[in-house]
């Protein structure tokens, strides 16, 4: 006997359970299973009033998934597509801009485990930054400051 299909809310809460998604993410995912009788935006405001879906908690993941490995146009670029409202992006620049220098230096330790031997090696290392999505701010200062010891970084 086959099973019965999953109600629209209980695939919207399975899908939620496994990771924090947007609104837009969501709606997008839940469309594909929607009858003609669904009413996807009542269900994502229940989500929203239920606090099941959280715009500031899906925010705080993205950026603590993205972080290790993304500079802070990427993040934001990424935020923006999900549909992250523009009130909320102006407080998460602000704690991404705090610690972008850092992450850009982890980074490229991670991918480059040496200092730069010639300017062509050193502009491979500032490309692969900027394809990562840092500013030029940050990519010139870790450029500058990723092979000194760790006590003279940040003088």
């Amino acid at each position: 006997m086959p099973r019965p299909p999953i109600s629209l809310k209980a695939r919207a809460l399975k899908y939620l359970s496994s990771r924090e998604h947007s609104r837009l993410e969501l709606a997008r995912k839940l469309s594909a299973y929607a009858q003609d009788d669904d009413d996807i935006e009542a269900l994502l405001d229940w989500l929203e009033q239920s606090r099941f879906l959280s715009q500031e908690r899906f925010s705080e993941s993205l950026i603590h998934r993205r972080s290790a490995r993304f500079g802070n146009h990427r993040i934001i670029s990424e935020l923006q597509s999900h549909g992250i409202d523009s009130d909320s992006m102006a407080e998460l620049k602000l704690g991404l801009n705090a610690d972008e220098l850092q992450r850009a230096i982890e980074v490229l330790r991670r991918k480059f485990k040496a200092a730069p031997e010639d300017a062509e090696s050193r502009a491979k290392q500032m490309r692969f930054l900027q394809q990562r999505g840092f500013s030029q701010r940050s990519i010139s200062q870790a450029a500058k400051k990723a092979w000194l010891p760790d006590d003279e970084q940040f003088d």
